[in-house]
């Protein structure tokens, strides 16, 4: 399978005929022919979706940095609920210990970045998977009937493409992997980094964590920064 991966809409957008895909309606970004255009339509239709998982994620990570230490034990079913949602070990460690640990993993993905992989994933909204699966990531599932078979799945293999409900599910599907896989732990540390320094990390600084996202590896992560770039996603999105 091929590689696992203006911010307002200008009056001079045409509408688009539509194709209904698992409840709800989808641009046929195929019909532009204006290459411009049809990037300010696809942001535009993927934002306002990473804009409210990061807020969910907001308010989960509000709950935790409100937490005292007289407050945990009060709290600590919740806590072990997130926890284990985030793959933080918690069986037999003090709780401000998993606190913190989930401090490192319950934490926004800057726009620029979603944006440039739903791009790259999805070829622009237009490709199968994005049509007929709402998946715009490339994420796999791995029992039958869970997805889309890819055409050129290997002889033994059986992974599928997963099929969302939405859009919206894919994007919170993709966020949560960021934030808890273990491929993605540079990812998270250079994050946690910036927050020490009481900044926030753009896309281009957290790009450089997600080579195990695609067997390209390296080359992968190149084409994410010269999209991040070229299109100015860091500067329009992420301030």
């Amino acid at each position: 399978m091929k590689n696992i991966i203006f911010v307002c809409l200008m009056a001079s957008i045409l509408p688009l005929p539509s194709m209904v895909v698992a409840g709800m309606k989808v641009p046929d970004f195929s019909h532009y022919k204006d290459v411009k255009k049809k990037k300010i339509a696809f942001f535009e239709f993927m934002l306002p979706y990473i804009k409210k998982s990061n807020a969910e994620i907001k308010k989960t990570r509000g709950f935790l940095q409100a937490l005292s230490a007289n407050q945990l034990s009060k709290q600590q079913s919740r806590l072990i609920e997130i926890a284990e949602k985030y793959r933080v070990s918690h069986k037999g460690k003090p709780l401000l210990e998993v606190k913190r640990a989930l401090l490192k993993k319950v934490d926004i993905i800057p726009p620029s970045l979603a944006l440039a992989q739903a791009a790259n994933e999805s070829a622009w909204g237009t490709s199968r998977f994005a049509r007929k699966a709402s998946n715009f990531y490339g994420q796999w599932c791995f029992t039958k009937g869970c997805g889309l078979v890819p055409n050129q799945r290997g002889t033994g293999k059986g992974h599928e493409v997963r099929k969302f409900d939405s859009a919206f599910i894919s994007v919170k599907s993709y966020i949560h992997n960021l934030n808890s896989h273990p491929a993605y732990a540079q990812l998270r540390e250079i994050r946690y980094k910036k927050r020490q320094q009481k900044q926030r990390a753009t896309g281009l600084e957290l790009v450089v964590g997600l080579e195990k996202y695609s067997q390209r590896k390296h080359e992968y992560v190149k084409e994410l920064s010269n999209m991040i770039r070229f299109n100015k996603l860091s500067r329009r999105y992420d301030s």
